[in-house]
């Protein structure tokens, strides 16, 4: 029996991030005591719609950068957060979180601590920070800060500074800064959980191994079956949820991989990150 008390505003935002009905969700989160992700896992075994999308959270406002060197071989990016909306679209606010971005390209920090605690226009950032909350009224603040190195980088911001991409491709081949932007497109579309099969974690792996052998049980499979079937839903979720064994999104006759190798004799990804606002 669940000791936590379910809110309308939990079951609410359950349904915004799976989709399912009121009533799953409140049952969801009954049974998984309040726990958002054991009820999401809950919402999975029992067959409802769950949106793709579960891994997005309620998000706070603010913009998500993107940027490379001159040269294309490293990238960042950064999330910028506030509080409303009005304040994400500010032109002002913008500027400021794309000298951010600028400072972490020259300055190439290991961390968000580092990386606020470099000047900016003669004054440390973190105090720049706080002088522009005092300015706008709003919390302003750097919530993530991710780096990639490569042969070639390839940034791509996507929805009004909303979603962050960068790729690393193995070589900076012809055709490498196109090819690399459609992959970007492609991973701030499909959201993969790793670059390839052996990249997921295993926690991930005893996860959709568990889910898919509950639904196959609840299909009333024979248990000499249950293994086999889940080996290959296992396989199914590798193939929509690893970036290079993905259907590429321009044509759906390749995967990522065979894309960028018809591109390039040997091109790959050999790096990747995604930063959506919020999540």
């Amino acid at each position: 029996m669940s000791t936590v008390q379910i809110t309308a505003t939990d079951v609410n935002k359950l349904r915004q991030q799976t989709g399912a009905g009121m009533m799953d969700c409140k049952k969801a989160l009954t049974e998984a005591n309040g726990d958002f992700e054991a009820a999401i896992d809950y919402l999975r075994k029992k067959g409802a719609k769950v949106a793709a999308s579960r891994q997005d959270r309620e998000s706070n406002e603010g913009v998500v950068i993107a940027k490379t060197t001159a040269e294309g071989k490293h990238g960042i990016i950064v999330e910028i957060n506030c509080e409303t909306d009005f304040v994400a679209k500010n032109a002002e606010f913008i500027a400021f979180a794309n000298s951010i971005a600028d400072l972490a390209i020259e300055k190439n920090p290991t961390s968000i601590e580092e990386l606020v605690g470099l000047e900016l226009n003669g004054a440390k950032l973190s105090d720049t920070i706080l002088d522009q909350t005092g300015k706008i009224g709003e919390k302003v603040g750097v919530s993530k800060y991710e780096k990639v190195t490569g042969e070639k980088v390839i940034a791509y911001i996507h929805g009004n500074y909303r979603l962050g991409v960068l790729v690393a491709l193995s070589a900076n081949a012809a055709q490498a800064d196109e090819a690399g932007k459609d992959v970007a497109m492609q991973i701030a579309a499909m959201n993969p959980v790793a670059l390839d099969k052996g990249d997921v974690d295993s926690k991930t792996i005893e996860r959709e191994l568990e889910i898919a052998k509950d639904v196959i049980r609840a299909e009333g499979k024979p248990e000499e079956m249950v293994e086999k079937i889940a080996a290959g839903k296992l396989n199914k979720f590798y193939k929509d949820s690893t970036l290079l064994n993905q259907e590429f999104v321009k044509d759906s006759s390749k995967t990522v991989a065979q894309f960028l190798n018809d591109v390039h004799k040997g091109l790959t990804v050999t790096a990747f990150k995604r930063v959506q606002l919020g999540a």
